[in-house]
């Protein structure tokens, strides 16, 4: 029961990670109609530029300062200079753009800092385990990224519902040349809108630093696994994406825990671990595929 439980958090904070890029990238791609391939870039961007700081610092809370400005200014950058072309664009454009994009950053970073893996140390005050329940003991840090999503996934709720700016950004989503009519400054909103995804983004960057390796091309890595969540949650939906990645998390977690184990009952070992880490890889792909023959618009419609 332990065990399971522990696996359990493993997947709430694996779906937090996801939340955190998928809710920018739902924002771009459900609101502004634009299919990111670079939005992993900017999650390493994030990585990078708070691994930098914190290497030369000491100090985790500069690192989180470092990591939000370098990746709400190169989306920002991004959105000006690239983007903005794109929006009456066909999306066949859209990705060959980000995905230059994606090599541009790649070989920048490549040429700045190596391809060797930088590692980021624990803060000290999020080091060490805590007792949740009797043998039950769990990293402070892992939960301290539950936590942060959490606050993440409820900010980004009340300014989409509750705010000037939310209405707007939903009503762009659904009329663009309407609000453009009623004076409100498209681009600059959509920039908003962008560098507010990107931010998002460079925050998963660092905050999985202490757990993965930085490196280049780990954007790449997570960039797939955000666009399933953000098609099971529903485009352009907040909340879809939100459930969407605790399901996922989890789902992805325990398969890769269990099934293994549970192949092994009727398999051979090695041929066990080997059908049983096939299936877990496709697990998310076999579940964006049945939620998508229930639900062809997700979990969630864009405007909920």
């Amino acid at each position: 029961m332990t065990l399971f439980l522990e696996q359990m958090l493993n997947g709430l904070q694996f779906g937090v990670m996801l939340f955190l890029m998928a809710a920018g990238l739902t924002l771009i791609f459900g609101i502004m109609g634009i299919i990111n391939l670079a939005h992993g870039s900017i999650y390493m961007v994030g990585a990078y530029a708070g691994t930098l700081v914190i290497g030369q610092t000491g100090s985790f809370l500069l690192g989180i300062l470092a990591a939000l400005g370098a990746a709400a200014v190169t989306g920002v950058v991004m959105e000006m200079v690239v983007i903005r072309r794109l929006y009456r664009r066909d999306h066949l454009d859209q990705v060959l753009a980000t995905f230059a994009i994606i090599l541009i950053l790649n070989q920048l970073v490549t040429i700045l800092f190596g391809r060797q893996p930088l590692f980021v140390p624990m803060p000290p005050l999020l080091e060490g385990s805590v007792e949740l329940l009797p043998g039950l003991v769990y990293p402070v840090y892992r939960l301290s990224i539950i936590l942060v999503g959490l606050l993440v996934a409820a900010g980004l709720y009340l300014l989409i519902n509750r705010t000037r700016i939310g209405m707007l950004v939903r009503a762009g989503s659904t009329n663009r040349d309407m609000v453009r009519a009623l004076g409100v400054d498209i681009r600059m909103l959509y920039t908003l809108v962008f560098g507010l995804g990107a931010l998002l983004a460079g925050l998963a960057g660092l905050m999985a630093g202490p757990i993965l390796a930085v490196q280049v091309g780990m954007g790449e890595q997570i960039l797939i696994t955000t666009f399933v969540v953000v098609v099971i949650g529903g485009v352009g939906s907040i909340r879809g994406a939100f459930f969407a990645s605790l399901i996922i998390g989890v789902v992805d977690t325990m398969l890769r825990a269990y099934l293994p184990g549970l192949l092994r009952q009727v398999m051979v070992g090695s041929e066990a671990d080997a059908l049983g880490a096939g299936i877990s890889s496709m697990g998310i792909y076999l579940l964006m595929a049945l939620v998508l023959l229930v639900r062809p618009k997700g979990l969630f419609a864009a405007d909920s």
